[in-house]
């Protein structure tokens, strides 16, 4: 991944620091969230608590490392949101299948896809602007026409 981010970047002043700077997930988050699952794994079967700091850190470390190298933080926060749920999910398929957890877990999934739709969205609408007035003349339209169509009479 370090070489790909060296080809891509030629021509630009890179040292220590910038290759830290956008790296750091990867030497520290994603490993982290490894070895937790490593040593859940290892231990076959004990120490279940491992799985959700160890979903947690290794989602929240891809999470962080897709938004630093494509500088995308406004479509990929809701990534944190979904750490949590992997890492419930995790406890909850290798644990003793609670159901209760399911609760939480969806609840956490649906709001981290729901946000990372309306910012994507977003984002894409930000960047194709000549699309923002058509945009909102068809919802304008649509509007007037769900308000003003003829009303069917059911008897």
């Amino acid at each position: 991944m370090i070489g790909i981010f060296l080809l891509l970047n030629s021509g630009k002043d890179i040292g220590t620091g910038s290759i830290f700077a956008y790296f750091w997930p990867t030497f520290f988050l994603i490993p982290l969230g490894v070895l937790f699952h490593w040593m859940y794994f290892s231990l076959i079967g004990r120490g279940i608590g491992l799985l959700v700091p160890g979903g947690i850190l290794l989602t929240a470390g891809l999470t962080c490392q897709i938004a630093i190298v494509t500088d995308s933080w406004i479509t990929m926060w809701p990534g944190f949101i979904l750490a949590v749920a992997v890492g419930l999910f995790e406890l909850y398929w290798f644990g003793n299948k609670n159901k209760y957890l399911l609760i939480p877990i969806n609840i956490l999934a649906v709001l981290s896809f729901i946000f990372f739709i309306a910012f994507s969205i977003g984002s894409m609408l930000h960047q194709f602007s000549i699309i923002q007035p058509i945009l909102a003349l068809l919802l304008i339209v649509a509007g007037a026409y769900t308000l003003f169509r003829p009303k069917k009479h059911s008897y």
